[in-house]
């Protein structure tokens, strides 16, 4: 007699469950695909928007003769310059003409070219940064090889001052140095400095930061 068996071989149901697994994983991949192209898409959607952290701007420092100014007009290639403030206290713009800087602060600068520039441009977008400050000056004087005014940068202290002016003559008296200080009333402050006690590391708080229009005397 012969028996036809209705059980599909060990080997024919081995395979069947590896490709019902392999189609599960295939769906699986393709679900994460979609959902990682979905994601990178809408990272890319926010990374592309602009900024929305407004700019910061300066209204403390008073600008000055011989400064240097960065003027910036949003997508205006053309008005954005690099400008020195001249001696007569104004500097000079395209579309804006002649402008005074000096006195303003750049908030307040930024503000006036807006509204010049509001003729020619929709609602100009104007920055100003204070590329160089040579307005405000220290002076040094007395028995110093290159006596004369200097621009404060980068925070100088009386040993940078005599540095800059070339250092002492030689019968310089370095141990009755002092710093004239202008005060808001108008009067002056005397403050010493012995330049041989600072040497030895004695008395280093005397080396002080200078401020805009103070001299520095060398007997």
């Amino acid at each position: 007699m012969l028996i036809i068996s209705t059980r599909a071989p060990f080997w024919c149901a081995a395979l069947c469950t590896v490709s019902v697994s392999l189609s599960t994983l295939t769906a699986a991949q393709d679900g994460t695909a979609r959902n990682t192209a979905r994601s990178t898409g809408a990272s890319s959607a926010t990374t592309s928007e602009p900024p929305t952290t407004p700019k910061s701007h300066d209204d403390v420092y008073i600008i000055g003769v011989d400064d240097i100014l960065a003027i910036n007009v949003w997508k205006e290639p053309e008005v954005s310059k690099t400008v020195p403030v001249r001696s007569d206290g104004k500097i000079s713009l395209p579309l804006a003409g002649e402008v005074q800087a000096s006195g303003q602060t750049p908030r307040q600068l930024e503000l006036d070219l807006s509204r010049r520039l509001a003729s020619y441009i929709s609602q100009p977008e104007v920055t100003v940064i204070v590329q160089e400050i040579k307005s405000q000056k220290f002076n040094i004087l007395g028995q110093v090889a290159k006596p004369g005014s200097y621009p404060i940068a980068n925070n100088p202290t009386v040993l940078d001052a005599i540095a800059l002016a070339g250092g002492f003559r030689d019968f310089a008296k370095q141990k009755s140095i002092y710093v004239l200080r202008r005060n808001p009333d108008g009067s002056e402050t005397r403050l010493p400095f012995n330049y041989k006690d600072m040497v030895k590391g004695k008395n280093v708080d005397q080396n002080i930061k200078l401020q805009p229009n103070d001299t520095i005397v060398v007997p």
